[in-house]
C-alpha cells in the first residue's frame, strides 16, 4: 500500500508519527543520498561529545548541519562563523525535532575570497595573542654548525638549498621530510618542528643551530597548510632560530609571520644561514693583520716607554749620594755636639752649692758613665753606618737588577721582530721569484707567437718578399718601374731586374711547378 494511496477521506490509513517520520526519512534520502551545499556559515557549535553543529544559510534558507565526532578531526577546514564553504554530505531527517539536516563529512572554502576572508581573520586572532611581535624574535647563528631543513625529501627545493649551502660554506644539514601539501602538510610540519628543539644537545643526533622550514611556490591552496593554526604555534615556540622560506617571493603565509626571519626564495634562506667562506676569510685576514699591527705598535710603544724611563733613572748611586753625605754631616757633627753638652752640664754642677766630696763623686760617676758611653759610641756609630751602607747597596743593586730585566726583556722582544721579519722577507722573495717567473714564461709565449704570426713563418711556406729603393713591391707595374729590386727567399735575398714589361692584353703562361722564375 502506498503512503499517500488517493482513497477516499472518509477511509484514509491511520499511521503513526514514527511511521510518517520514517517514510519521509526514506524519501529524502533516496532523492538526496550525496549532495554538495553551498552556503554561508552561520551558528556553530561545539559541545562536549566531539560532535559539530552549525547552519548554512543563505538569503532566503537555513540548513541545519551536523559532523560527528570521527568525520571532525577529518575535516580539511574547520567551519568559522561568516565564512562561506562548500558542504559536501547526505541529507537526511531526525524525528526527534520533526527536521531535515545535512550530514557533512567535507568542508572546502567556496573560492579565493572565502580562503583570504578567513586567512585575514586566523592572522589577527593569532596576532592578538603576541605571537608575531618583533620582541619574540630571535636572532640567527652568525656560523650554524648544524642546519635543519624541514621539507620534501623529493622536490628541487632541497638541492637548491644544498647546493647554494656548498657554493657558500659547506655545513652539516638535517633534513626532516615532510608533506608540503594536503592535509597532512601541517601536522607533520608542526611535528618537525618539535622534533628537532626536542633533540638533546649532546645526543646521537646533533642538535641543529638553525631551522629552515621550505616549499617551493604554489596557489593558495597548495600553500594552505602553511598557514594552519598548529603550524604557526609550533614556529612561534621553537627555541631554536626558524627562517620561513615558503613559496615564492610574492607568496605570504602565516609562518612567515612567526618565523624569526623569512626569506623570499629557499635559495635565499641558504643564503640568510651561512656567510660567505671567501669573504669571511678575507675578513679573518684583514683582522689578523690589524691585530698584528697594532700588537706591533703597542710593542714599539712599550719599547719608546721603557727607554724614556731608563734615561729618567739615571745612576743607582746617584740616589744614594746624598744620604751617605748627610750621614758623613750628622757623624762629624756629633762630637762636638757631645763635647758641648758635657761642658754644660759641668757649668751646671759647679753652680750648685754642694759640698766638694759630693761633687766630686758625682763628677767621677757621671765621668765613669761618659766613659761608658765613649766606648760604645764607636761601635754603634759603626754599626749604624754599616747597616745604613748594607741598605743603601741593597737598593742599588735591586735598582740595577730591574734595569737589566727590562733590558733583558727589550732584547727578548727585538729578537722575535727579527725573526719576523726574516720570515717576512724569506716570503717576499720567495714570491719575487715566482713572479718573476711567471713573466718570463708569459714572454716567451709573447715571443712565440711573434714568431708564428711573423713574415718569416710565411717564407717557409714558397712565398717572397719583394723590395725597391722606396720599400716593398707589391704589384707587376711598380716592379716593371724599378730598375733594380731584391727578392728575399726563406733561406736568403737576391737582386734581379725586370726583362720586359708585362702586356697588358696577354698574359705569359704559368711556368712549371718545379721552375723558379723571375719575370
Amino acid at each position: 500500500m502506498e503512503l499517500f494511496e488517493d482513497t477516499a477521506p472518509g477511509n484514509a490509513h491511520e499511521f503513526t508519527v514514527s511511521e510518517i517520520s520514517g517514510a519521509v526519512k526514506r524519501v529524502l534520502e533516496g532523492e538526496f543520498g550525496r549532495v554538495r551545499v553551498r552556503g554561508e556559515i552561520g551558528r556553530v557549535s561545539r559541545p562536549s561529545s566531539g560532535h559539530l553543529y552549525f547552519d548554512l544559510k543563505d538569503d532566503r534558507s537555513v540548513l541545519a548541519a551536523v559532523s560527528w565526532k570521527g568525520q571532525v578531526a577529518r575535516l580539511s577546514t574547520r567551519p568559522e562563523e561568516g565564512l562561506e564553504v562548500i558542504a559536501t554530505g547526505r541529507l537526511t531527517t531526525f524525528p526527534g525535532q520533526s527536521k531535515y539536516q545535512l550530514i557533512v563529512e567535507e568542508i572546502e572554502p567556496a573560492g579565493l575570497g572565502a580562503l583570504m576572508m578567513m586567512l585575514e581573520k586566523r592572522r589577527k586572532a593569532l596576532a592578538a595573542e603576541g605571537l608575531f611581535d618583533d620582541a619574540r624574535k630571535r636572532p640567527l647563528p652568525a656560523l650554524p654548525g648544524v642546519i635543519g631543513v624541514v621539507t620534501s625529501p623529493s622536490g628541487a627545493v632541497i638541492r637548491d638549498i644544498l647546493h647554494r649551502l656548498r657554493d657558500r660554506f659547506p655545513t652539516r644539514v638535517l633534513i626532516w621530510p615532510v608533506a608540503v601539501q594536503g592535509e597532512a602538510c601541517a601536522p607533520q610540519v608542526s611535528a618537525a618542528i618539535h622534533g628537532f628543539n626536542a633533540l638533546p644537545e649532546d645526543g646521537p643526533v646533533p642538535r641543529p643551530d638553525l631551522i629552515i622550514v621550505a616549499r617551493g611556490g604554489g596557489s593558495l591552496e597548495d600553500l594552505w597548510g602553511f598557514n594552519e593554526e598548529v603550524v604557526v604555534r609550533a614556529a612561534a615556540d621553537s627555541q631554536i632560530p626558524l627562517i620561513s622560506a615558503v613559496g615564492h617571493e610574492t607568496d605570504t603565509t602565516l609562518i612567515d609571520f612567526a618565523a624569526d626571519r623569512r626569506a623570499p626564495t629557499p635559495t635565499a634562506a641558504a643564503e640568510m644561514a651561512v656567510p660567505v667562506r671567501a669573504e669571511l676569510a678575507a675578513r679573518l685576514t684583514e683582522l689578523q693583520v690589524r691585530m698584528m699591527r697594532a700588537a706591533q705598535a703597542r710593542s714599539q710603544s712599550l719599547r719608546q716607554r721603557l727607554s724614556d724611563l731608563g734615561r729618567a733613572l739615571g745612576r743607582p748611586q746617584a740616589l744614594t749620594d746624598p744620604a751617605r753625605q748627610r750621614f758623613d754631616l750628622f757623624a762629624e757633627r756629633l762630637e762636638p755636639g757631645l763635647r758641648g753638652f758635657v761642658r754644660s752640664r759641668r757649668d751646671q754642677l759647679n753652680a750648685l752649692p754642694l759640698s766638694l766630696s759630693m761633687l766630686r763623686t758625682m763628677m767621677r760617676n757621671r765621668r765613669e758613665a761618659l766613659q761608658t758611653q765613649s766606648a760604645r759610641l764607636p761601635q754603634g756609630l759603626q754599626r749604624l753606618r754599616q747597616h745604613r751602607s748594607e741598605r743603601l747597596i741593597d737598593l742599588a743593586q735591586r735598582l740595577e737588577r730591574g734595569r737589566a730585566r727590562g733590558l733583558a726583556d727589550s732584547t727578548r722582544q727585538l729578537a722575535r721582530d727579527r725573526a719576523a721579519l726574516d720570515q717576512l722577507t724569506t716570503r717576499l722573495t720567495a714570491v719575487r721569484v715566482r713572479a718573476i717567473s711567471q713573466r718570463r714564461d708569459a714572454l716567451d709565449r709573447l715571443d712565440r707567437l711573434r714568431q708564428t704570426l711573423g713574415y718569416q713563418e710565411t717564407l717557409r711556406r714558397g712565398f717572397a718578399v719583394v723590395r725597391g729603393p722606396n720599400g716593398l713591391i707589391t704589384t707587376a707595374t711598380e716592379a716593371t718601374q724599378t730598375a733594380r729590386f731584391e727578392v728575399q727567399f726563406q733561406d736568403g735575398r737576391m737582386t734581379a731586374r725586370p726583362d720586359t714589361p708585362p702586356s697588358k692584353t696577354s698574359r705569359r703562361p704559368p711556368a712549371p711547378k718545379d721552375q723558379k722564375t723571375l719575370f
